[in-house]
């Protein structure tokens, strides 16, 4: 079998033919291209048009000003107009995609723009760049919303700020504003929110806001008061001038303090305290337990002041808390309560008392003793009164009573220079009654008799009889002068001689007490005289007895019968 060879193929090459696009076509699809993808760009990015309600639209432009948040744009001004009922400024903002999830109901906007807020000039980056909407929006769970109302100021804090919001009742606001800054030992650690205006009636209830990590130093003991303004007060050091910053001179302030070994935990949000009205108060009020009391005074009350000092022995032991009028039924007359807080651990000791006895019972048994709420005036100059507890042992009986948490204490109307005044009041009604017309009148008819018996004839006839009485008198004096000249030049005789007469007298007297004298022999012999004399007489006696009896004994003689 023979094998036949054919020949190979050959390839063979096709033609085709190709249509070039012009090269004019070039820019404009690439263009398109550009343009497609940047539509698409800002349609991903666009979020949703929201609408803003401001009272004016000072500062804003349509198409211009822009939606920030933290300086990064999150929005830009669609269009602005005025409401239908004209009372707002609507204005449309086209935000961006990640400004979604950030539009609540909790969210805020404000104009940003200069001006003067909370002690801060906010808003410097405008004056170039122009006025913008500021927004400020919350971790807190929100529903989604699009159309917003837009605050006037700015808020006080931002989103992103850490820390415990406490409340603080006062009974009056004072220079605190949105806005004040809360201090700690002189350091900014808050801000003051707001206050509540439901209790406006009672108190003022402020929202205080303490930033991270000082709302750890805020414990349940601690105190709150006003820092506000300027205090001024004349000790006897001088004056004494104190305010905490000039931030809270100008703007309001509060502060706080805790004692260095705080005997209470944390306080938890919302946690209330009193807010109290200076640092001086606050520290009267930090030594534990109080004691509500109330004393009723039936007379005038003039003087005495809210935070007027209640003092005990003359030291501060608590402060007044409100004086007003009320009428008293069981008495049918208008007194004047005041109303006072004591802090009973400032006597020392006084807890263990009490610990023993029912609350209570420690006053009353002090009440029964003599305790009386008085009113004094420590200076004439000032006149303001202070209320003074003190011991009355002269008070009338009286007990403690109660009126809910509030202890009565009665009152004693007698105190200080008031009883001075009253004094000094009687005595000057007493000069009052006086008939000083009456006493003149018969003070000018004494004075007058007196002329007349001065100057009348019948003292003249006396004045000068007495004249010839005195002539008398001078001639008798010198007729006695005369005559006793003699008798005065012969006394130093006469002395002389009376000299001797004693000398002898004594003479006399020393022989007689020699001759019968005690130690004499006279003496001695007269002293055994006497007793025989004495038996002498008593034989006599017997003699005339027996003679008495038996006269015949004379001529019989004694007879010896025994008898008498």
């Amino acid at each position: 079998m023979t094998d036949q060879i054919q020949p190979a193929k050959v390839p063979t090459a096709g033609v085709h033919s190709r249509r070039r696009i012009p090269l004019v076509w070039i820019v404009p699809i690439l263009t398109g291209l550009i343009a497609a993808w940047l539509a698409w760009d800002t349609y991903s990015q666009r979020g949703p048009t929201i609408t803003i309600a401001f009272e004016t639209a000072a500062g804003l432009t349509a198409g211009q000003s822009q939606l920030k948040y933290r300086n990064v744009v999150m929005g830009t001004v669609k269009t602005i107009a005025v409401a239908p009922d004209l009372s707002k400024v609507l204005v449309t903002v086209e935000t961006v995609r990640e400004a979604e999830n950030l539009l609540t109901n909790k969210t805020i906007f404000w104009v940003v723009k200069p001006q003067l807020f909370a002690g801060n000039v906010t808003g410097l980056d405008t004056l170039l760049s122009g006025s913008y909407i500021g927004m400020r929006p919350t971790t807190e769970k929100g529903t989604p919303q699009r159309s917003f109302v837009g605050n006037h100021d700015p808020p006080v804090l931002q989103a992103s700020a850490k820390g415990t919001t406490f409340k603080l009742d006062s009974k009056r606001l004072g220079s605190i504003s949105l806005g004040s800054p809360v201090f700690f030992r002189d350091l900014d650690v808050g801000t003051v929110l707001g206050w509540d205006i439901g209790d406006l009636a009672n108190n003022v209830t402020i929202h205080a806001f303490v930033r991270d990590p000082y709302d750890k130093y805020v414990h349940q003991d601690s105190s709150f008061w006003n820092a506000s303004g300027l205090q001024v007060k004349l000790t006897a050091n001088g004056i004494d001038v104190q305010f905490e910053s000039l931030r809270a001179l100008l703007l309001g302030g509060i502060a706080f303090d805790t004692p260095t070994v705080p005997q209470s935990p944390v306080a938890p949000s919302h946690f209330r305290f009193p807010l109290y009205a200076s640092i001086e108060v606050a520290k009267a009020a930090g030594f534990g337990r109080q004691l509500q009391m109330v004393s009723n005074f039936e007379g005038s009350v003039a003087g005495l002041a809210v935070g007027a000092d209640v003092t005990l022995y003359g030291l501060k032991i608590g402060e007044v808390t409100d004086v007003s009028l009320v009428y008293d039924p069981r008495k049918d007359r208008i007194v004047a309560p005041v109303h006072y807080r004591i802090e009973a651990d400032r006597v020392t000791g006084i807890s263990s008392a009490t610990k023993k006895l029912v609350p209570g019972e420690l006053a009353d048994e002090m009440v029964k003793r003599g305790l009386r709420a008085t009113l004094q005036a420590p200076s004439l100059i000032t006149g303001q009164k202070i209320v003074a507890l003190e011991m009355m042992p002269d008070a009338p009986p009286a007990e403690l009573s109660r009126d809910g948490d509030v202890y009565v204490v009665p009152a004693y109307e007698v105190g200080g220079f008031d009883s001075i005044t009253r004094s000094a009041n009687e005595l000057l009604s007493k000069i009052n009654r006086i008939d000083f017309d009456r006493i003149g009148r018969n003070l000018s008819g004494a004075v007058q008799g007196l002329d007349d018996t001065i100057n009348g004839p019948q003292l003249k006839k006396t004045l000068a009889a007495l004249e010839a009485a005195m002539i008398d008198v001078q001639d008798i004096a010198r007729k006695l002068d005369k005559d006793a000249s003699p008798a005065l030049k012969r006394l130093p005789e006469i002395a002389n001689q009376f000299q001797e007469a004693v000398t002898k007298a004594n003479r006399l007297i020393g022989s007689v007490d020699q001759g019968y004298g005690g130690s004499s022999k006279f003496h001695r012999d007269l002293d055994r005289l006497i007793p025989q004399l004495t038996d002498t007489a008593r034989s006599i006696r017997a003699l005339a007895d027996l003679l008495s009896r038996h006269p015949e004994a004379l001529i019989k003689g004694r007879t010896n019968t025994g008898k008498e």
